[in-house]
């Protein structure tokens, strides 16, 4: 294999990368698929694409993946119209298991390139038109490009959902994508400490959220979400996303940041914490102090072939004998290249907990006149034990 470019940040080894491509390949056989189609265009929730090939896909240009069972890998993305290149098998310093590039200047933006990529990988399908594909991740999934490929070439192609076959392999993390998930917990636990040590009256709230940014991408992020918010005492502090930080700072305010990017390798985690410019009211104090509670309530259902739909009865029946609102929303669901990642602690989940995992845990809830909350992650080790991997302090920070 030719030497990976420096150019590359952190990348997944060659051998992590044969393991998951083995072991896709092995279900493939299984079911009865004779080649995988994926697209994604973002590294928010778009991890297919680089849980196949070690690259994201970003700024909403769509990536295509065609993987065979027995095949290289051909890719599709933004380009020269015409681009063919062929890819040596030893690789090219970046491109590792991909053996045919086919470019195309498409954008979701304009509507009348739609078809640009399809035509691309209806190319790329062509020895399996008899056969079975398997659409991966179908949520994201542009309509255009399975409606084009079932109105021409692949009319009589059997289609099938494999987003649950691959998701059951994905989530399941190596010790190499450990290993990059607590980095990426340790790269959040500065920005927090660094974000909080800039809060101060008469800087915006996007002040502090830049100074996080900043941070994380230092060490190793590319992307990611900084949500946060100040108010003043007796106000649900709501944290938001850019668009709702053009607040000034006042002392005596809470200040709220949730630091939700990817580190070195392209893995998320997230952590949320509260300080305040002045003294910690009582009554705060004493409504986080149940939240922690709360999180150590899911934390201990977070046992290996556990039920989400239990967990989330059982975290709600908790809720509701406490006098505090029941979850309607996320609360606790799984991390890895997706912000949000299978499998998701609620009623509607058909996957379980299991070893190997990357959970966040962050109960949220509006009591009267206060927001309460806390957000960490943990991982569901080989032994069974749930660890949290942020060191960051579960507390109010009093500044």
């Amino acid at each position: 294999m030719i030497a990976l470019s420096s150019k590359i940040n952190t990348p997944i080894s060659d051998q992590e990368l044969q393991r998951r491509w083995t072991a896709v390949r092995s279900a493939m056989k299984q079911q009865g698929i004779d080649v995988l189609l994926m697209q994604n265009n973002n590294d928010h929730m778009g991890g297919y694409v680089k849980y196949f090939t070690d690259l994201p896909a970003a700024n909403g240009y769509p990536v295509t993946v065609v993987f065979p069972k027995d095949d290289g890998i051909t890719l599709v993305r933004q380009g020269p119209f015409g681009g063919d290149q062929r890819v040596p098998p030893e690789g090219d310093g970046v491109l590792r298991g991909v053996t045919r590039v086919l470019t195309s200047p498409s954008f979701a933006s304009a509507p009348f390139t739609k078809h640009y990529d399809a035509e691309l990988a209806s190319r790329a399908l062509e020895p399996y038109v008899n056969q079975t594909v398997g659409l991966v991740g179908t949520a994201q999934m542009p309509f255009a490009l399975v409606d084009y490929l079932k109105k021409n070439r692949f009319s009589k192609t059997e289609f099938v959902d494999a987003s649950q076959m691959v998701d059951g392999i994905k989530v399941l993390k190596s010790e190499e994508e450990l290993a990059l998930i607590r980095m990426t917990a340790a790269m959040q636990d500065q920005a927090m400490a660094a974000a909080f040590a800039a809060v101060r009256p008469g800087r915006k709230d996007s002040d502090i959220a830049a100074v996080a940014q900043h941070v994380g991408q230092e060490l190793g992020s590319e992307q990611g979400i900084y949500l946060c918010a100040s108010a003043p005492p007796g106000t649900p502090c709501m944290f938001g996303p850019r668009h709702y930080q053009n607040r000034t700072i006042q002392k005596g305010d809470q200040f709220v940041l949730l630091i939700e990017n990817n580190g070195p390798g392209g893995f998320y985690t997230e952590l949320g914490r509260t300080c305040v410019l002045g003294k910690v009211d009582r009554k705060l104090q004493d409504e986080f102090a149940f939240t922690l509670h709360a999180q150590q309530f899911a934390v201990d259902l977070l046992q290996p072939g556990a039920s989400c739909a239990d967990v989330w009865d059982a975290y709600n029946a908790f809720m509701r004998k406490n006098g505090r609102p029941e979850e309607q929303r996320l609360f606790c669901h799984g991390q890895g290249y997706d912000l949000v990642e299978r499998p998701l602690v609620r009623h509607d989940e058909s996957m379980r907990i299991e070893k190997n995992m990357n959970i966040v845990v962050h109960p949220t809830y509006v009591k009267g006149d206060l927001m309460s909350w806390v957000c960490d992650n943990y991982i569901i080790g080989s032994d069974g034990r749930v660890r949290r991997i942020h060191e960051y302090p579960q507390e109010i920070l009093a500044l």
